[in-house]
């Protein structure tokens, strides 16, 4: 599905379904050097559940046209135009990392009009390594090696993911390869990594949300590990938000190593 958004052109997954406004919706908006594809179990399976899917690809990125945002405000921008774009009064916001960031200071902005909030692999801050922040500017394939090691927990993904046997560490790296391909006026690595290391709006935007959160958290993950989402989620709770916390034995990438996991917890949260 394709919209125009700010003027530009903008790709959404629907997971094969044709959008029908009597249906509720969700928006699923990728981390860094990632597209709507990272989420194309849990995307298919609410499409053929009930659910309008929009798996966004952000600005800027593969098949949506437009300037890439430089902030997670900017983005957050970006998806209250999206659903002004679509028509769509009222929404789920499903974010994965940066998307994750993007998602929180989007609901804490659009207020009522978000209905349900998912964070998948979320910290605050989500702070970048000068190190890591050189590499994804200077030499960005030993950066994208880099941050494939760190967020894996392992390299065969189950067959409800990828297919059986899949090599989860190459078809990332892979995917960011072709994501950075992607735009060659700006380096959306690096742009992506200094948009998560400056947001400081986290805790504030988790006290403003007026929706249920679910904090989805990777026990094993080294990107955005467990304790940096406890700021959040004692924001939101000491706010009188409505919280729940799950944790799956896996890394930062739960879509894919834990695909089933990852898409019951978001399915069964939804219905609430």
């Amino acid at each position: 599905m394709e919209l125009i958004v700010n003027g530009a052109r903008t790709y959404c997954y629907t997971g094969g379904k044709s959008f029908d406004a009597a249906k509720p919706t969700v928006v699923m908006i990728h981390g860094v050097l990632n597209d709507h594809s990272v989420w194309i179990l849990q995307s298919r399976y609410l499409a053929n559940h009930g659910w309008n899917v929009l798996a966004v690809d952000l600005p800027g990125h593969c098949r949506s046209a437009g300037e890439a945002p430089e902030t997670v405000e900017q983005a957050a921008d970006f998806i209250a135009a999206l659903l002004d774009a679509a028509g769509v009064q009222r929404a789920a916001l499903v974010g994965h990392s940066w998307g994750s960031l993007i998602a929180l200071e989007a609901a804490a902005r659009l207020q009522d009009r978000i209905s349900h909030l998912v964070l998948v692999g979320t910290a605050f801050p989500m702070k970048v390594s000068q190190a890591l922040l050189d590499a994804s500017l200077n030499e960005p394939e030993q950066a994208l090696k880099m941050i494939n090691v760190f967020s894996r927990s392992t390299l065969a993904a189950p067959p409800s993911a990828l297919g059986p046997g899949t090599w989860v560490y190459g078809a990332s790296l892979a995917l960011g390869r072709r994501v950075l391909a992607s735009n060659r006026k700006v380096n959306l690595f690096h742009r992506g990594f200094k948009a998560c290391d400056r947001y400081a709006n986290g805790e504030n935007a988790a006290r403003q949300i007026r929706c249920p959160v679910l904090f989805l958290l990777g026990g094993q993950d080294q990107m955005t590990p467990p304790k940096a989402a406890q700021g959040l989620i004692t924001q939101a709770r000491e706010a009188g938000k409505a919280v729940q916390v799950a944790s799956l034995p896996v890394g930062h990438h739960q879509m894919t190593e834990t695909p089933d996991e990852t898409l019951f917890a978001i399915r069964d949260f939804l219905r609430r």
